[in-house]
């Protein structure tokens, strides 16, 4: 928007470098040019101020295809003023003097001319294209087509406008048809997402059955491994059992053995001294031999009176006297009965 500076008699305009001013006094051009600063006398001076930056312009278009279904295409078209000299002459851009503000609304003239030329643009081209066809488009192609028609407008040149793009937004059918045509995809969508579900449930039962054939494994692997342990704990107890026996065999052997040595030693050494004794006797027999009875006798009756217990008396009859002095003389007559008496 231009600047009016107001002083008595007269009054100064600045526009900025992307605004495009005119200024005409009593019809003619005084100055003209983007980013103009003057002085001017309000009673006889018109000034236009044209904007020469682009501008955006969002343009909705609703159509119907060849199969008779209804499409929303969103488009953006992007203008600038290329001519501002003829825009100023065809559109009303004049300007407040006062305020600096636009008496009019140019813009939305502006807007209404590009808005109906784009909708005719978009119609012509998708208007013969069936609804899925429609939906199919390229958006940048599309926006292309869409600026090459706008550029050959006449309508808008006359003006002195340039398009410069146009881009286009998601085209939409009606809510019903578009859940419609939704339904396949989604239902494809759906069946793969099944497919993966069961893959992966397929996959989890393979997992799980390996995971079951791994524990099967390890049990029966363990289970052999607890039986080689059993066999080696009941082979090393059989062989301390064998080493046992062995070794108490070997100690009752050594056992035997020495009983057997001692009670051979003791037999000897009782048979040593039985033929000492038998060897003793024999000798004191052999001595015995060649001595008389009456010595044999007199022997006899001192070894039977070592044997006798003690005697405090004895009683000598003359019959017993007489046999025993009979029999040292040589006598045959028997011995009388003697008494004897503690």
């Amino acid at each position: 928007m231009a600047t009016i500076t107001r002083i008595p008699f007269l009054r100064h305009c600045s526009t900025g470098p992307t605004a495009y001013a005119e200024h005409r006094a009593k019809g003619l051009v005084q100055h003209a040019g983007a980013g103009q600063a003057f002085w001017f006398r309000a009673i006889d001076a018109t000034i236009s101020e044209v904007p020469l930056d682009d501008r955006e312009l969002p343009v909705l278009v609703t159509l119907r295809t060849a199969d008779l279904q209804q499409l929303t295409a969103p488009a953006t078209v992007t203008f600038r003023v290329a001519d501002p000299e003829l825009a100023a002459r065809r559109i009303d851009f004049s300007i407040d003097l006062a305020s600096g503000a636009w008496l009019e609304q140019p813009l939305e003239t502006i807007a209404a001319m590009l808005h109906g030329a784009t909708a005719a643009a978009v119609v012509a081209l998708l208007a013969p294209e069936s609804l899925e066809q429609a939906l199919r488009a390229d958006p940048t192609a599309l926006g292309g087509r869409v600026t090459d028609a706008l550029r050959g407008d006449a309508r808008i040149a006359d003006v002195g406008l340039e398009v410069v793009g146009v881009r286009f937004g998601l085209l939409r059918p009606e809510p019903d048809v578009e859940r419609a045509m939704q339904t396949p995809a989604r239902e494809r969508i759906q069946e793969d997402a099944d497919k993966a579900t069961f893959a992966r449930r397929a996959l989890a039962v393979e997992r799980e059955a390996a995971i079951g054939e791994n524990e099967l494994a390890n049990q029966i692997e363990l289970a052999r491994r607890q039986e080689d342990l059993i066999a080696r704990r009941g082979a090393n107890a059989r062989r301390e059992a064998e080493e046992a026996a062995a070794a108490g065999a070997i100690a009752a052997d050594a056992d035997a053995a020495k009983v057997r040595t001692v009670a051979e030693a003791r037999a000897d050494a009782d048979r040593a001294l039985g033929e000492a004794k038998a060897a003793a006797e024999r000798a004191r027999l052999d001595a015995y031999r060649d001595v008389a009875p009456e010595v044999l006798t007199a022997l006899a009756l001192q070894q039977l009176a070592a044997n006798l217990p003690s005697i405090e008396r004895l009683t000598v009859t003359p019959d017993l006297l007489t046999d025993v002095l009979g029999g040292l003389l040589g006598g045959g007559a028997a011995p009388a009965a003697a008494t004897t008496g503690r």
